[in-house]
Formats: structure tokens, C-alpha cells, sequence
């Protein structure tokens, strides 16, 4: 895979919704909408809900559709940090940039993330825990566009 690709992704993701970024113009009635864009790409977040949430990221490279993933996730528990979750997602890895990192732990919370496939085709789950107990889930899959 470029390395340029999933560099651009990875600092889109920390600026938008992991960095806290500011939201766009909503694209449908009560969604949430990050973009971010360099050069010839352009990354774009929207999501519906909150405690229980559906969405999808995707990049375009000059204005062609080259990459997606869908997710859906709910709260499962109490103690639920937002926070937290966009701190683990900050640390996306390179080798896994779709979601956070394999494991981050702050205090009582643990983040984990699971993944199976490559960038061009792969699935996933990440899983919060506070004290032990887990309080959120989702899944997420996506792949290159053609």
C-alpha cells in the first residue's frame, strides 16, 4: 500500500473526529460530517446516532471514491468516556489504520481493537472496558473502491 495513502488517512482521522475536529455542513437530516483534505485527497466522516451509531469514512483521490469503511456501534455499559475513545483513536497505527490501536489503557479504561484482512479488504471490532466490564462495542469492514 502507499505510504503517502495511509499517512493522509491517519492525519485526516486525527483531525477530525479523534482530534476533536470541527463538524461540516450536515449531508443528511442529523448527521454528523468531518472532512478533511490535502493535495488531490479528500477524507469525509458521517455518522448517525450517538449511544447507538452507524457511519462510514472514505477517501477520494482526485475526486475519484478509492477507499471506504462502514461502522456500527453501541454503548453497552455505563461509564461510557467519549474522551477516552478519541484518545485510543488517536493513536491509530500505520499498520492497521482503520479504527485504533491493537490495545491503549488510561486509568480504568482499556480500548481494544481486533482486525482481520488487509486495507484492501478487512473486518474488525473494537471493544471499551472500564474497570474490566465492558461498556462499548463496534464493528466496522471496508476496502479499496473500484
Amino acid at each position: 500500500m502507499n505510504k503517502n495513502i495511509i499517512d493522509f488517512l491517519i492525519t485526516a482521522k486525527k483531525n477530525t473526529y479523534a482530534g476533536k475536529g470541527a463538524e461540516t455542513t450536515s449531508s443528511r437530516v442529523k448527521s454528523h460530517d468531518l472532512v478533511y483534505s490535502e493535495d488531490n485527497m479528500m477524507y469525509y466522516d458521517t455518522y448517525l446516532g450517538g449511544e447507538k451509531f452507524a457511519g462510514e469514512e472514505a477517501l477520494w483521490i482526485s475526486e475519484k471514491p478509492y477507499w471506504a469503511m462502514n461502522y456500527i456501534g453501541r454503548l453497552t455499559g455505563d461509564d461510557f468516556s467519549g474522551d477516552f475513545l478519541k484518545a485510543a483513536l488517536l493513536h491509530v497505527p500505520e499498520e492497521m489504520p482503520f479504527r485504533g490501536p491493537s490495545e491503549y489503557v488510561n486509568g480504568a479504561y482499556k480500548y481494544q481493537c481486533t482486525v482481520s484482512g488487509e486495507f484492501e479488504w478487512f473486518q474488525g471490532k473494537e471493544v471499551i472496558f472500564f474497570q474490566d466490564k465492558e461498556i462499548y462495542e463496534c464493528y466496522f469492514h471496508g476496502g479499496l473502491i473500484k
